[in-house]
């Protein structure tokens, strides 16, 4: 519930509790639900009869779908389910109306266009807000239109595709530090952000907030401009400024230049490390040549530490809301449950499509025994566990042993590192699935060849890798513009 309701994304929890005569009395698992819910949820509440339940479901649909989206609880006592009550009497609530569509005030429109007309080294920021409201169509026409860089946040990949020439993701940093006005299409200044504060940014950047929640505007920086509405509808009225009087950041201009030159030189650097010929692999050799097969209408879903923060950088999404992660809350274990779910949606809408899901040896660890749900409902799911042997860092095997023959593995082994070449492989294998064990780039295309050939049954490729790889160095500078 609570990483629900910090990725502002609906979910509805049903949930049983002791018997209603049995309240202090130490009745089995007797906990105040509703009340603890009411931390992780927009709605919390217990039915005082059975006849009042369609009246409570309804206002919980209606809460976790209006406004910013969110979890809600209903509480269930045990003596209801055998409870009986008068059917006449059961008030009966239609379902609650689509969510309205809200759109900024003109003048707050007018403003915002006024400012990005004026900017120097303007950035646009696509976050899963614009996923949400389905608003790819819009945003993408006024990237091309206005010809503004823009820059995805995780789950804002795809709303505009990953390989559009104005993407800057591989001059992040550079584009965040340097841009002079930024316009938030449905994205936080939380600490995926770095907060929007300097060094990070800027101290006089000017901030554009487009967001659906009044109480988002102006945390942590003050905007120069807000725009309260659906992030689909409040573009709208942007294309529309810019329509009425046509403008485009030009091509040439030095901000562009600097981008397309730091994207160049980072993207260098990435594909000399994918290149790399020695054993094991390091993320960006595994990463590249995982990319190089993936169908382009594939779902992503990832968790880890490095293997999460460094694909992000290399799995492209091409299409919205086909990719999952740990997101704003960071929470890890969720990653095999949103490939069940995305897999069986994907059955059901889009039959074909594969679901890809991406896990640190580490992140695997948490929720890995969900593999027999993936067996036992034979969704066709490919499993990709990096396995560095640890959470960020490992130790290989040698070391391993090393180690232990001069003290116990409780004292000396760190306790980030994890059991060396665990064969992960065999948790799929043992449900029924396909198995890999991979250590070359070869056997690792190889498997998921066959893999993406396959579409009978769940996979798993445990893809080893150098314990001690991590991602290429962060550029990041104390600079100002003016010396950029």
């Amino acid at each position: 519930m609570a990483n629900a309701n910090m990725n502002c994304w609906p979910l509805i929890v049903i949930g049983g509790s002791s018997e209603r005569n049995q309240e202090t009395m130490g009745a089995f698992q007797e906990f105040p639900q509703v009340e603890a819910c009411r931390l992780y949820s927009k709605f919390s509440a217990r039915p005082t009869s059975i006849e009042h339940i369609p009246v409570v479901i309804e206002k919980a649909v209606r809460s976790s779908i209006y406004g910013r989206p969110g979890a809600c609880y209903i509480d269930v006592p045990a003596d209801f389910v055998t409870l009986q009550g008068n059917v006449n009497s059961i008030k009966y609530k239609e379902c609650c109306l689509p969510p309205p569509v809200s759109m900024a005030d003109t003048p707050a429109v007018c403003m915002a266009a006024s400012v990005i007309r004026n900017a120097k080294q303007p950035l646009l920021i696509v976050g899963k807000g614009a996923a949400y409201s389905h608003a790819e169509d819009s945003i993408k026409k006024l990237v091309e239109q206005c010809n503004l860089p823009f820059l995805p946040t995780p789950m804002g990949k795809g709303v505009v595709p990953d390989d559009h020439p104005n993407c800057v993701s591989a001059a992040r940093s550079r584009a965040l530090q340097f841009a002079d006005v930024i316009v938030l299409f449905g994205a936080r200044l939380n600490w995926i952000l770095h907060f929007g504060l300097p060094p990070r940014y800027q101290a006089d950047v000017k901030f554009i907030q487009i967001d659906i929640c009044a109480e988002e505007l102006g945390n942590n920086v003050r905007p120069s401009v807000t725009l309260l509405g659906d992030i689909n509808a409040v573009s709208k009225q942007l294309l529309e400024q810019f329509d009425k009087t046509p403008w485009q950041f030009p091509t040439d201009s030095r901000w562009w230049e600097t981008l397309r030159e730091k994207m160049k030189s980072n993207e260098a650097v990435s594909k000399e490390l994918a290149s790399k010929k020695s054993l094991p692999m390091n993320y960006y050799t595994v990463f590249y040549h995982v990319q190089e097969q993936l169908p382009r209408d594939c779902f992503i879903v990832s968790e880890g530490a490095n293997t999460m923060d460094i694909g992000r950088t290399v799995l492209q999404n091409y299409l919205p809301r086909h990719r999952l992660d740990a997101g704003t809350f960071g929470t890890m274990g969720v990653g095999l449950g949103f490939a069940i779910a995305a897999a069986v949606v994907a059955r059901d809408r889009s039959p074909g499509k594969r679901v890809i899901c991406v896990e640190g040896d580490s992140a695997f660890g948490f929720s890995g025994m969900e593999v027999e749900t993936i067996c036992r409902y034979n969704l066709p799911i490919i499993l990709l566990v990096v396995n560095n042997n640890g959470i960020y860092q490992g130790l290989d095997a040698d070391t391993w042993e090393k180690t232990l023959n001069f003290q116990e593995a409780v004292t000396a082994v760190p306790p980030m590192c994890l059991l060396p070449n665990s064969h992960y492989e065999q948790v799929m294998t043992a449900f029924g699935g396909k198995g890999y064990f991979v250590k070359t780039p070869e056997e690792l295309q190889n498997s998921l060849r066959q893999t993406l050939e396959d579409t009978s049954k769940p996979c798993l490729i445990n893809i080893m890798i150098e314990p001690q790889s991590t991602r290429k160095a962060q550029d990041f500078h104390w600079l100002t513009r003016s010396n950029m």
